[in-house]
């Protein structure tokens, strides 16, 4: 196995938008980034990973990016820019940057030049396609609108978006096309920044012919939406090396790729060490069933994962980003036991094989909020999953109330850095979760039994010991409904993981004597006896 930085590193990840406002305009931006970045290094990360930053028309909040090669105005300049990554080089911190290139702006001067004819150089920039029978090309869906194929009027032809209208995929076919992505790649990492985030890096090889999909319509507008025609698609893996070795593979950067979809097997192929890929991915078999999710199916999902990988490539390990609500509210108990039980979610996370990634506010705990109505809620995709409930008769209140709970902007509410709650001085974009005055850095700072501190616990521990990093892992309790209790061990090291997800006392079924090296209830340092069972949403390490 590979002995790496980016193994042993934990990263963390901004949200520009909600991170922190320098100048009153409501919106967080790169000044306000760099204002905070002792915090980020304090808590003990090595990597930030900076969501998009580039010029676009936020339709989808900066994941349509009209220039590749420009800041977005709202967040600052390259001036602020550079002296980001320059203070988080003097800190020790890593910056990764998100790639977005499976897609562009339609504002993009290469879809202005591509849609403007059909013999245009950059035409082919794009996936373009007549229509047939006098309706779109195939029966497609997309994620963000009821269909995937745009009819533009200027040359009478259809264009091909995986998400929104105003979001063209990009045609890989195009080897010009190609080359301009690998030298934006270069310019970026000539500056010095650490890497990439690949968005949906793994659609970015379509369906050979681009045909209908022959599964049943899906959607309220009659239409398919087929994740298995949009991603994984033959030839995706050596699309993926043909990218790292133009680029990442000539810097000491780290890379993982957002992998819709895939299976193991998929994403064995776009990390293998010594494959020239990936570094790392994210794989989605957990929080795409974050609304059924069991304990024994989280236990699955991980054995699967981690045997098919071990020893051969690196997983991710997260459960909350800015595309997924908040962790402690779906996999936790965000009332009674927040507190534990986000502690014993950061335990999980830290303790799993592979690179473990923080969410800015998870480390103190946020949580869902309540939006009283859609008009509330800026997202685009639950503005789409709003539409497809009620097109298919939901009232309003249950649409609403389903977006309550799994909307991607309750992972976007600006971070309360106090009981102000210190985001902005202005308005802020999107409205803060009214739980910021019990929520909030400044009260996790002072309290040394927070969920801030112990997630700088499980940091510090990851860092001095490599059986967090590199040991073996077995799961111990595979079908116990409420127990997850696992061992890393590496060279005669031997650490278990013992987590109760209830809230229920449970006696622990193994055998656990041994000392305790961290634990959410306490008592570091303390000897673990066999009669002493698991407290409600308890989370104990011990050295056996």
């Amino acid at each position: 196995m590979e002995i790496t930085w980016w193994k042993e590193t934990v990263v963390y990840q901004v949200y520009p938008r909600s991170f922190k406002d320098s100048d009153g305009d409501g919106i967080g931006d790169l000044r306000g980034i760099i204002e905070k970045l002792d915090y980020i290094r304090d808590l003990g990360v090595g990597v930030i990973w900076l969501s998009p930053v580039y010029k676009s028309p936020n339709t989808d909040n900066g994941y349509d990016i009209s220039d590749y090669r420009a800041i977005m105005p709202e967040f600052g300049n390259m001036d602020d820019f550079d002296a980001l990554l320059r203070g988080a080089h003097e800190r020790g911190l890593r910056i990764v940057m998100d790639l977005v290139v499976n897609h562009t702006s339609d504002e993009h001067e290469w879809f202005a030049e591509s849609r403007s004819s059909k013999d245009n150089p950059r035409r082919d920039y794009y996936i373009w396609r007549d229509g047939v029978n006098g309706g779109e090309p195939n029966n497609w869906a997309s994620f963000y609108s009821p269909s995937a194929w745009e009819l533009d009027p200027r040359t009478g032809q259809y264009y091909l978006h995986y998400f929104a209208v105003k979001q063209p995929d990009l045609n890989w076919e195009s080897r010009e096309m190609r080359e301009e992505v690998y030298d934006m790649m270069r310019f970026w990492l000539d500056k010095g920044i650490d890497g990439f985030r690949c968005d949906v890096i793994n659609a970015t090889k379509k369906p050979a012919g681009l045909p209908s999909s022959e599964k049943p319509a899906n959607t309220a507008s009659g239409r398919v939406f087929d994740m298995d025609m949009m991603f994984n698609n033959p030839g995706q893996a050596e699309l993926i090396r043909e990218i790292a070795r133009n680029t990442l593979a000539r810097y000491d950067v780290m890379s993982v790729g957002e992998t819709c979809g895939a299976t193991p097997e998929n994403a064995l192929d776009y990390v293998r060490e010594g494959s020239g890929g990936l570094s790392m991915v994210f794989h989605f078999e957990i929080v795409d069933n974050k609304e059924r999710w069991t304990l024994p199916f989280i236990k699955a999902v991980q054995r699967k994962w981690i045997g098919a990988l071990h020893g051969k490539g690196w997983l991710s390990q997260y459960l909350s980003n800015h595309d997924q609500p908040r962790q402690v509210s779906i996999y936790g108990d965000d009332a009674r036991y927040r507190v534990e039980s986000a502690k014993l979610l950061a335990t999980m996370i830290h303790t799993l094989p592979g690179t473990p990634y923080i969410y800015q506010g998870e480390e103190i705990g946020m949580t869902n909020t309540r939006f009283s109505s859609i008009d509330e809620i800026n997202d685009i995709q639950s503005h789409h999953t709003y539409n497809e409930m009620t097109g298919r008769g939901a009232p309003p209140e249950e649409a609403l109330a389903h977006l309550n709970r799994f909307s991607r902007d309750q992972a976007r509410t600006p971070m309360p850095w106090d009981d102000t709650p210190g985001f902005t001085a202005g308005k802020p974009w999107l409205r803060y979760n009214p739980a910021f005055g019990e929520i909030n850095v400044k009260a996790a700072m002072a309290d040394p039994d927070s969920i801030y501190h112990h997630y700088k616990k499980l940091i510090a521990l990851r860092k001095a010991n490599p059986v967090m990093v590199y040991g073996d892992f077995e799961d111990l309790l595979p079908d116990d409904e409420h127990l997850y209790v696992y061992t890393r061990s590496l060279g005669g090291e031997v650490w278990l993981v013992a987590l109760n997800f209830s809230a229920n006392q449970a006696a622990l079924p193994v055998n656990a004597e041994g000392e305790i090296i961290l634990s959410n209830y306490g008592g570091a340092g303390a000897k673990y006896t066999a009669d002493a069972g698991l407290r409600p949403y308890e989370a104990v390490i011990i050295r056996r």
